[in-house]
């Protein structure tokens, strides 16, 4: 069964004040060198290289909370940060929590976001090391994370494209837009779709792919956060080589098919537009690596085609 909705019992932010609120994230998150003014972090090992990323989630801009739990919201927020460190070929080791919230948000609420970033960092043998809490008008969860890039083979950049690669993917392309939308309906949600709503609440990724992708091959790698033509067009620039989908490769599954039906929606929409899956996305000679599909092919030329045509849907993710 799905679940959507934020706690509204018990005592909130304002009333507790911040120390308990500190209290209460690092006792859902516990680190063993979270405490202090700072974090100091282990070295990294030999040959090796430190790698950052940062982003937020913007309540009425990147979620709402009628549509998401707060410990879902947790793990996304840790996903589409990883994803952006595995797709440099990294691995991530810690994370930095900042959170505004008004002060009438119950502690509850913070608690189990906590608690949801904890249990994703430890999927990937991670640590919350850190952060910030502040007052505001709105929520907004803000979370950095910091990975190591191990060994003397450049990271995944998106301007290393060839022409003769394979375009690769790892994980779903479509399902959280379409989650998005089914949950948007209000409109109960069948079992056989109810993918597609976790996804968007909170995608799911294996972790440790960008580090195999890098370590088989891989040449350039970004995640699809604003959308598939979009995402690849970043690589499609950046390498000065054009991208080929594959139609039949990345063609909507039944439960895309079904979802589209339902709510009177082109499945293709998602698949092409969509974003927020953060499903890895990488040029490679040779076959795809393990846990990824090959979805296309880089040519000589310019954009993203599908099938050799300009793609049906082009619309993606604007941050302004």
């Amino acid at each position: 069964m799905i679940r959507t909705g934020f706690p509204h019992a018990g005592p909130t932010i304002g009333e507790v004040g911040e120390q308990e609120v500190i209290r209460s994230i690092v006792a859902a998150a516990p680190s063993t060198v979270n405490g202090d003014d700072a974090a100091v972090l282990s070295q990294a090992a030999p040959n090796s290289r430190v790698v950052a990323t940062t982003d937020m989630l913007v309540e009425g801009r990147h979620f709402r909370a009628d549509l998401t739990t707060a410990y879902q919201l947790g793990r996304k927020a840790v996903v589409q940060n990883f994803a952006d460190i595995e797709a440099m070929g990294a691995r991530p080791t810690a994370a930095l929590l900042a959170i505004s919230a008004p002060p009438s948000l119950p502690l509850a609420v913070l608690t189990e976001l906590a608690e949801g970033v904890h249990s994703k960092v430890e999927e990937y043998s991670s640590e919350l090391v850190g952060g910030d809490v502040t007052g505001g008008d709105s929520l907004v969860v803000s979370l950095s994370a910091i990975g190591v890039l191990g060994g003397n083979r450049d990271p995944l950049t998106l301007s290393r494209a060839r022409p003769g690669q394979h375009i690769v993917a790892h994980g779903r392309i479509g399902y959280s837009a379409a989650g998005f939308a089914l949950l948007s309906a209000g409109v109960p949600i069948p079992a056989e779709l109810e993918p597609l709503a976790l996804q968007h609440q909170a995608p799911e990724l294996t972790p440790g792919r960008g580090v195999i992708a890098r370590a088989a091959g891989a040449t350039s790698m970004t995640d699809n956060s604003d959308g598939l033509i979009r995402d690849l067009g970043h690589i499609a620039s950046a390498s000065h080589v054009g991208l080929d989908l594959d139609e039949d490769a990345i063609a909507p599954d039944e439960a895309l098919l079904a979802a589209g039906e339902a709510l009177g929606i082109d499945p293709w929409t998602w698949v092409l537009g969509g974003g927020e899956d953060h499903t890895l996305l990488a040029t490679i000679e040779g076959d795809a690596p393990i846990g990824f599909r090959t979805i296309g092919v880089v040519r000589r030329g310019a954009g993203v085609t599908v099938g050799g045509s300009t793609p049906r849907y082009t619309a993606g993710w604007e941050s302004f």
